[in-house]
């Protein structure tokens, strides 16, 4: 598995995976899986970690966890390494259990925390391990729990994969109409077999493109990133540059009731600052700004440059005069 973004800060929410090293079937029986589990709901009373969901495959695992202490990776490290010592000394063998590094998808909170809940909830019926009438009882995810709150510890919140739904309560109706909803879901809709769902364990983050932006602008949050490089930089450079382009129209003056022309000076001012300031490709602006093609964006950044017209250069010299403030 490549390096993944990570990011960690108090509160957040990750879909976290990882498999046994070279896919082995590490979790191969209900022993195994049960061991896991002890060791899994360990880390969470250690770290004070919120478990929202959970399923122990056969050569993987899935969680849903928030973590208020923004302890992800050290609680990560620990959970590895003890069920990995655990495992190895019973079976007396060595070397790495699981496969690289654990992967961890920032998830939003509501309704994207739910689906991720869904997605991980139906992993066995996915996998062909069990019909969805069985998944009730398959002993080895939070859905096991659901059914059977006397057993659950204080850490595991259902609450989330209910709500997401149609905040059904956390009662028999309430799983019923859950039962009722997993069972569409795996035979119609995007949690049981749409390719799209592929979603809950690719990229960097789950959630709308606000979530995200709100991602890229924490420097706290990105500071704590040990791969930024390696997954979903093509998204990040976009929403990045939609940022920089919201910010500047909030302080370019014109009339968004009236259509204006391809060179307007606002755009000019605009297209020239954003080339100058980021990394954004002439392509990206003819579209966003509706300045025709990358070569004419290119032509007016030039022009704009070398002799600028009063009116963009009043809205160059605000714009780099906000920034600098910034």
């Amino acid at each position: 598995m490549p390096f993944c973004l990570r990011l960690q800060f108090p509160g957040a929410i990750c879909h976290v995976i990882n498999r046994g090293n070279y896919r082995s079937w590490i979790f191969a029986g209900p022993r195994t899986k049960a061991a896991f589990e002890a060791c899994l709901f360990e880390a969470c009373v250690r770290h004070a970690w919120i478990l929202h969901a959970f399923a122990t495959m056969s050569n993987h695992f899935h969680l849903a966890l928030e973590t208020p202490l923004g302890n992800l990776a050290s609680g990560m490290q620990w959970l590895e390494s003890t069920f990995a010592n655990r495992f190895n000394r019973l079976r007396n063998e060595r070397g790495h259990l699981f496969q690289s590094r654990y992967k961890a998808l920032v998830v939003e909170p509501g309704d994207a925390l739910g689906h991720v809940c869904h997605y991980i909830h139906l992993n066995p019926v996915r996998a062909g391990m069990c019909a969805v009438v069985d998944l009730a009882a398959h002993r080895h995810t939070s859905y096991w729990y659901l059914l059977r709150p006397k057993q659950r510890p204080p850490f595991l919140r259902l609450g989330a994969a209910l709500s997401a739904v149609g905040e059904f309560p956390d009662t028999r109706p309430g799983w019923d109409a859950y039962a009722d909803y997993l069972a569409w879901q795996a035979e119609e809709g995007p949690a049981g077999k749409n390719p799209s769902y592929v979603s809950m364990s690719r990229g960097w983050a789950i959630g709308s493109d606000d979530f995200k932006r709100s991602l890229l602008v924490d420097p706290l949050a990105m500071k704590e990133s040990e791969a930024w490089n390696e997954h979903g930089p093509e998204e990040a450079r976009y929403l990045r540059w939609q940022l920089a382009l919201d910010r500047a129209l909030t302080l370019v003056p014109f009339d968004r009731r009236q259509p204006a022309h391809q060179s307007a000076n606002w755009k000019r001012a605009i297209a020239a600052h954003l080339r100058a300031t980021t990394d954004v490709s002439n392509g990206w602006l003819a579209d966003r700004l509706q300045m025709g093609s990358a070569a004419y964006v290119s032509k007016h950044i030039g022009l704009t440059q070398r002799s600028p017209h009063p009116d963009a250069l009043a809205i160059l010299d605000r714009l780099k005069r906000v920034k600098g403030e910034a």
